[in-house]
Formats: C-alpha cells, sequence, structure tokens
C-alpha cells in the first residue's frame, strides 16, 4: 500500500489522529492509542492489531510476519510486508478492525467523549 492510500484509509476511520514518530514512521492512533503503523518509503509495510484468531493464522502467510517490537511483546500485531497475499483492499478491512479493536479498548467515558460508544 502507498503512503497516500494508507494514510486516506486511516484517515476516513472515525476520531483518528496522525503523526511521524520513530524515525519516520506513519503512526496513527484513535484515543492516543496505536491503531496502525506504515513503515518505509513508497510502498509501506504496515502493521495493524488482530485479534488472536487472525494473529494465529496472517502470521503463517506469505509476506505477513508478526509485527517487529509489538508481537515480541505478547500483543497481537501482524506486519504486511508485501501483498502477496493481503491485497490493499484487505488490508483496510484490517485496519479498520484494528481501529475498532483499540477503540474498544479505551475506557467507556473517553469512547463517549469521542462518539465511539458503539465499537
Amino acid at each position: 500500500m502507498q503512503t497516500e492510500t494508507f494514510n486516506r484509509v486511516c484517515a476516513a476511520l472515525p476520531q483518528t489522529t496522525h503523526v511521524v514518530q520513530w524515525g519516520g514512521s506513519q503512526v496513527w492512533k484513535v484515543g492516543g492509542k496505536v491503531f496502525a503503523i506504515g513503515s518505509g518509503e513508497g510502498s509501506l509495510a504496515v502493521s495493524f492489531k488482530c485479534s488472536e484468531t487472525a494473529f494465529d493464522i496472517l502470521r503463517e502467510q506469505p509476506g505477513l510476519r508478526p509485527a517487529p517490537y509489538l508481537a515480541s511483546r505478547g500483543m497481537k500485531w501482524i506486519q504486511r510486508q508485501t501483498d502477496e497475499t493481503m491485497d490493499d483492499a484487505a488490508l483496510a478491512d484490517y485496519l479498520a478492525e484494528s481501529h475498532r479493536l483499540v477503540a474498544a479498548g479505551l475506557t467507556r467515558k473517553l469512547r463517549r467523549e469521542l462518539g465511539l460508544e458503539a465499537l
């Protein structure tokens, strides 16, 4: 996924914020918590949070791997390095699910303040 597409997909999700940090990575957050990281130039390596079941399946697929640093700390994060088994449309769906998972982990008060009660 190209940088512009990644940023457009993440920006379309509710109550997101964007920062560039960690050596130039495109970092997207909801409620101050990271839900997506794009690193590299041009076609990005994209990391996202997923369910335990999705993590177990995706980590075995070509072009995907447990996200460096995050997965090694027990978090269920996958990094898509190539589109060999996950195209951009599927990645966009996983980014939306990552946003939902992270938003669901926010406090009830913060979800209410952000208008994310239904997540």
